[in-house]
């Protein structure tokens, strides 16, 4: 491949480079590349590649503060240019390598310790919520509180609903909602998780509850999102509209 070809691969990187770290040109001086040939093709698509992957790595790992631009582009000039004066490719291989092991063993270390941390704080919540007058605990440890109660059927669990539902962790966080969204979700009543199927079964089309769901009826010691870590007691409003085919 053309030294100019190889380049600007280069030039490409180094500007995802630049919008990875938050140092994102004006849109007005951005230039669209023109493809000529398939190697041009070859090339933007080998420098949004890199990019992509780059970015998965920083967002992964949080470490766009740290992350050197100069540093990265002049990794990627040796290459291009066969020097291996600072690492040989195994070396640098290793290094990727050793980086992203330490950092995945750190990140479980904390996940590990969040969700101990949030085993303690569910428990300590749904102790004193279980207190209130207006809530009810079932036998498996699931806590409701009817806001609104309805006339219509209750599903079995090899039924489908349609239900609006609005969910927070115990701090307020706000990790799902429909109503957010504007838009009532459908699901069958045995696919959700185990604190959503015992409660809609309990819920009579039209009704409005307020469920207060135990990590071990939820999503247990297992993240589930950025929001959901290990162990978390999760709250859900839920209005229950329809029971599909009834």
């Amino acid at each position: 491949m053309k030294k100019e070809a190889l380049i600007a691969i280069v030039a490409v990187v180094a500007i995802i480079a630049g919008y990875v770290l938050g140092s994102i040109f004006p849109a007005k001086n951005y230039t669209p590349i023109k493809f000529n040939t398939e190697v041009d093709t070859f090339a933007y698509g080998t420098g949004l590649d890199l990019g992509v992957g780059l970015l998965d790595y920083i967002n992964q790992f949080d470490i766009a503060d740290e992350f050197s631009t100069s540093t990265f582009v002049k990794g990627f000039y040796d290459g291009i240019e066969s020097n291996e004066k600072v690492f040989t490719r195994m070396e640098a291989q290793m290094a990727i390598q050793n980086f992203v092991q330490k950092q995945t063993d750190k990140q479980q270390q904390q996940s590990q310790l969040d969700a101990e941390e949030n085993l303690i704080k569910g428990q300590e919540f749904l102790a004193e919520n279980a207190k209130r007058d207006e809530v009810t605990v079932t036998e498996s440890g699931l806590q409701y509180e009817i806001l609104q109660e309805g006339d219509g059927l209750s599903p079995s669990e090899t039924d489908t609903v349609v239900v609006h539902y609005h969910g927070t962790l115990i701090d307020g966080t706000v990790f799902d909602s429909s109503v957010e969204r504007g838009e009532p979700a459908t699901f069958p009543v045995n696919r959700v998780i185990s604190g959503w199927t015992e409660a809609l079964q309990l819920m009579k089309t039209g009704s409005k509850w307020k469920l207060y769901i135990p990590s071990d009826l939820a999503y247990g010691p297992t993240q589930r999102s950025a929001d959901i870590k290990g162990n978390s007691t999760l709250i859900f409003d839920v209005e229950l509209l329809e029971i599909k085919g009834k």
